[in-house]
């Protein structure tokens, strides 16, 4: 089964416990959502504390004004009548007013309420008066008659206004503590809804058999998840892809394998009866040779392993090809100097370019070895680099080295190359898998002018 989370590991908690997306996006917008609804109670009960002040002020305004737009009151009167009715104070917004009238003189004419009186003072409006003993504050309104024969001022306790504006404020902020219980309750069931889709295709994602090669259904998914569909299904074509390459190069090895390892065991054997000389060194000439190819092959297995190991788990990284190249020529100078080789470098200055360098270094090694292992001395072997067009080659004329051996071409007094036939195709298989892996192609080209064979890694499809 397919199993994303191995692959890119598990989203948990400081104490290890898987988080889930839900429990995010609740926890952010509820976080967002809290802090919008405090400042909505904030404002609200300020502006109820706001309203309430305008409110009283008005009431007192209002009062004032009646009051003078009567022609006389007995307000000892509406002071006794107002005592023995005070049981009918009952509305939550009614409040105690005193009131005081003075004649043009400053004389008290009439006086209500439970304010202390107040001094006489020419001025007209809104006030905050400090009166009685020990002092409390006031609300205060006054006017005077138009023709100034008479004076009000309405008084109403700071304390009273100041319950009733947070009467008023707490009315006007108390929706807000039952909105976000319930917008936190309906906005993660709107959540959990919105996010089917993706759970749906978290099913579909753990339900995955990569063996099978089964990509994700198409269907009716949000656009949003079509990146990470696509990602899926080219992760599973790859891994299956790969799956098949290695199960069918197992098969070829096994089957390559089983002849080398036979031919050895036979003659083994042969070795333990009597023998004559040559047939002895035959033998053992046999048995070098099969040892030889038999680990030949296993070169090639770990050499395929490791870039299968490669593809799927290593990020491509910058690099210069040139210089990787120069440096894989001067490990093998050596090496084509005892087999009488001559080899070369064609190349520019630089070449830089995103890639894996220790799958390109093992594909020019195993062209390199090839070229030396199957041409006869005296062979040129060149290593060709354009970074305009994009491709690496390894050329050499061995076909022309063997028409000049055939013509009687003197030969030089140097060991010979490898034998010939240890060549198994495998070394190109590696090469291949190289090339496909940078998302290009390998191949045998045409040769340039003095060359006989030439293959060549195209690094741009």
């Amino acid at each position: 089964m397919f199993r994303p989370g191995r692959l890119i590991g598990r989203w948990t908690t400081r104490r290890g416990r898987p988080r889930t997306l839900l429990g995010q996006l609740l926890a952010w917008a509820i976080g967002a959502l809290a802090l919008v609804w405090l400042g909505f109670v904030v404002i609200g009960f300020q502006t109820g504390l706001h309203e309430a002040d305008e409110l009283t002020d008005g009431h007192l305004a209002s009062v004032a004004s009646l009051l003078l737009s009567q022609s006389a009151i007995n307000f000892a009167a509406v002071r006794e009548q107002v005592a023995e009715q005070a049981s009918m104070r009952a509305h939550d917004y009614q409040r105690s007013l005193s009131v005081v009238v003075w004649d043009a003189a400053g004389r008290v004419v009439g006086r209500t309420g439970d304010a202390p009186l107040p001094p006489f003072i020419a001025l007209e409006g809104f006030d905050t008066l400090a009166l009685g003993s020990p002092p409390s504050r006031w609300r205060s309104f006054t006017r005077w008659k138009a023709d100034r024969s008479r004076r009000v001022m309405v008084l109403l306790s700071i304390g009273e206004r100041d319950e009733l504006a947070w009467d008023i404020g707490a009315q006007v902020a108390e929706p807000g503590w039952w909105f976000l219980p319930v917008l936190a309750l309906v906005l993660g069931l709107a959540i959990r809804r919105g996010l089917r889709p993706l759970d749906r295709l978290s099913h579909e994602v753990h339900a995955l058999e990569v063996r099978r090669a089964e990509p994700l259904a198409p269907g009716e998914r949000p656009l949003e998840f079509a990146a990470v569909v696509d990602a899926i299904n080219t992760l599973v074509a790859r891994y299956h892809a790969a799956l098949q390459r290695e199960q069918q190069l197992a098969d070829e090895l096994a089957h390559e394998l089983r002849t080398p390892l036979a031919s050895l065991v036979l003659h083994a054997q042969t070795l333990q009866r009597p023998l004559d000389e040559a047939a002895h060194a035959a033998s053992l000439r046999r048995i070098e040779q099969d040892a030889l190819r038999a680990g030949q092959l296993l070169g090639e297995l770990l050499a395929l392993a490791r870039a299968s190991r490669t593809e799927l788990a290593d990020a491509a990284a910058p690099l210069d090809l040139v210089a990787l190249a120069q440096r894989v020529l001067a490990d093998y100078a050596q090496a084509a100097l005892d087999s009488a080789h001559d080899i070369g470098l064609v190349a520019p200055s630089t070449w830089p370019l995103s890639g894996h360098a220790v799958l390109l270094e093992m594909a020019l090694r195993n062209l390199l070895d090839n070229a030396l292992a199957h041409t006869p001395p005296g062979t040129t072997v060149e290593v060709q680099l354009d970074a305009a067009a994009g491709w690496l080659q390894v050329c050499d004329n061995g076909l022309h080295a063997l028409a000049r051996r055939a013509s009687g071409a003197p030969r030089e007094d140097r060991p010979a190359a490898r034998s010939l036939g240890l060549g198994l195709g495998l070394g190109h298989r590696v090469v291949d898998k190289v090339a496909t892996i940078h998302n290009g192609r390998f191949g045998a080209v045409e040769p340039p002018a003095g060359f006989s064979t030439c293959y060549r890694i195209s690094l741009r499809g």
